[in-house]
């Protein structure tokens, strides 16, 4: 959807809209690519629109109505509508946009993201396609940066996508929310959603904006989801989790939107409530005695919140804490975090070795390059570093991302200048 700089608040404003939006159209028209597209023709209108009039109160609102109403036009046009809602539900309504959310139903309005996630983590679904569809349709996430996720090229998470969606044509998913079997059943592919809408949002610069606000989403979701299943404590851990990163949020970036790395932080922006919050909720779900990767992965956030200083984090604590981890959720990420704690605790070389095995499965991996690259120039192999940071400039998925590894290459090149 390509835009002009100077609109680019617009673009923000519909990827914080898009979960709720497409959830309630897809509620409406219980047809996935008719929703997508009506929610792309409302998109196409605000870009039309918004630039002149500014955005409406209530933007998630307007996209319902319009996208709406525009695909209520289509159907009529091709006459495969057999059933319309009554006609001042939808008649056109010009620029008047008073209580938008209100006449879709509020109640509904409020959840549709929660029974669309359901949807997508319909046991018909493979787990690799369930997470595909619901990055695609919830978060908006195009199909190269959700290849990128999954490690896989393009071509092959598009035809992912597409199967995915013609299973759930064909198997007929009913478009409400599942009863108490069904919710239990797919937990745990809900839990990887709201994740995975979690960092959609988490690795935005800018903690005001609108695809930010993603994070807030997905900690309502997990809050949602906590209310359903009071007792598990793997929900317990992803709701610690994902405060404990929220909360250092206002720390992360500095003015120019490069992020700052865990040990330069500015402690004290740190969210304390937030902290405070997330240690009770481990210690509830640490009761439980069902250790799982979201508690452990809240653990190893947890001694890092705990630790005033960075000389004071417990890194023997957090790689028993990985090790604990991959021997529960083995994958090659996992292990590449584990080496930065043992690079900490043994230094560069023995670190070096550890992700040494990982190149080939991590060799599209933004991070990988970034670490390898850190080690490297700990180690004076400048020119290996020097390759190892080109490639992840090249990996990077944001301008953020990006700035932060040119800075670590002129750290690189003014070491080397000094040297000669």
């Amino acid at each position: 959807m390509p835009q002009p700089p100077e609109h680019d608040w617009i673009d923000a404003r519909l990827v914080g809209a898009r979960p709720r939006a497409m959830a309630a159209l897809l509620r409406y028209f219980r047809d996935l690519d008719l929703a997508e597209e009506a929610f792309q023709d409302a998109c196409l209108r605000a870009l039309k629109s918004w630039p002149k009039n500014g955005p409406p109160r209530d933007a998630e609102g307007w996209l319902i109505m319009v996208g709406r109403n525009a695909a209520i036009d289509h159907v009529r046009r091709q006459a495969k509508l057999t059933e319309l809602p009554p006609e001042d539900a939808i008649s056109d309504k010009g620029d008047v946009e008073p209580d938008l959310a209100e006449r879709l139903d509020a109640a509904d309005y409020r959840d549709d993201i929660l029974r669309l996630l359901f949807v997508c983590c319909h046991p018909e679904l493979p787990a690799t396609q369930q997470v595909a569809l619901a990055l695609r349709i919830v978060s908006g996430l195009s199909v190269q940066e959700i290849a990128r996720t999954f490690l896989v090229n393009e071509r092959a998470m598009e035809q992912r996508i597409t199967r995915a969606k013609a299973r759930v044509a064909k198997a007929g998913v009913p478009f409400e929310t599942p009863g108490p079997v069904e919710r239990a059943e797919r937990f745990a592919a809900v839990s990887a959603m709201i994740y995975l809408v979690f960092n959609e949002g988490y690795t935005d610069a800018n903690p005001a904006s609108e695809r930010a606000s993603l994070c807030g989403e997905a900690i309502r979701l997990a809050r949602l989801m906590l209310r359903m299943f009071p007792s598990e404590p793997e929900m317990m851990g992803l709701l610690a989790l994902m405060l404990l990163q929220h909360s250092r949020q206002g720390a992360r970036f500095d003015e120019t939107g490069v992020p700052i790395l865990l040990d330069d932080q500015d402690r004290s922006l740190w969210n304390r409530s937030m902290i405070a919050e997330a240690l009770a909720m481990i210690d509830k779900a640490m009761l439980h005695h069902q250790p799982g990767p979201y508690q452990i992965q809240a653990a190893i956030a947890a001694l890092h919140a705990r630790a005033g200083k960075p000389e004071d984090t417990d890194w023997a604590g957090i790689d028993q804490l990985y090790a604990a981890l991959e021997r529960r959720a083995p994958s090659p990420v996992v292990t590449l975090n584990r080496a930065v704690a043992i690079w900490k605790l043994q230094g560069p070389q023995a670190a070096l070795d550890m992700i040494a095995p990982l190149s080939d499965a991590l060799d599209g991996y933004f991070y990988f390059h970034g670490v390898r690259g850190t080690f490297l120039r700990q180690l004076g192999r400048n020119n290996e570093a020097r390759d190892a940071f080109a490639a992840a400039v090249t990996l990077a998925g944001t301008a953020a991302e990006a700035a932060h590894i040119r800075n670590a290459l002129d750290q690189l090149e003014n070491c080397s200048t000094r040297q000669t």
